[in-house]
């Protein structure tokens, strides 16, 4: 019997993904010179959630709580890393707050 080597990314190399994606926005109005943006504190990133897009500001800690990240595996699935968009959670802002509620 063959071992299938998995398509799915690893927890890490998504972590990397994103914070990757989080900072490399800097090239735009409100960011600093190190490219981060100017109104999310050290040790946070910005989200876009809903069809809004409404924006949070949450802790890097969410990274490893599961329940964020199966967030963050339905983000990459329906939107990838690579947009102009800012990580994009795919979920109700209703449901996204509960969510960082429980966590906190």
């Amino acid at each position: 019997m063959a071992i299938r080597k998995s398509n799915k990314l690893t927890q890490t190399t998504v972590i990397k993904h994103i914070l990757k994606r989080c900072s490399s926005l800097g090239k735009k109005h409100g960011y600093d010179d190190d490219g981060l943006p100017i109104d999310v504190p050290k040790g946070h990133f910005a989200v876009y959630v809903g069809e809004s897009r409404s924006r949070y500001i949450v802790p890097i800690s969410f990274l490893t709580h599961p329940e964020f990240q199966s967030l963050l595996r339905r983000a990459e699935e329906e939107y990838g890393f690579d947009h102009d968009m800012g990580l994009t959670i795919p979920c109700e802002e209703v449901v996204f707050r509960s969510l960082t509620s429980m966590i906190r």
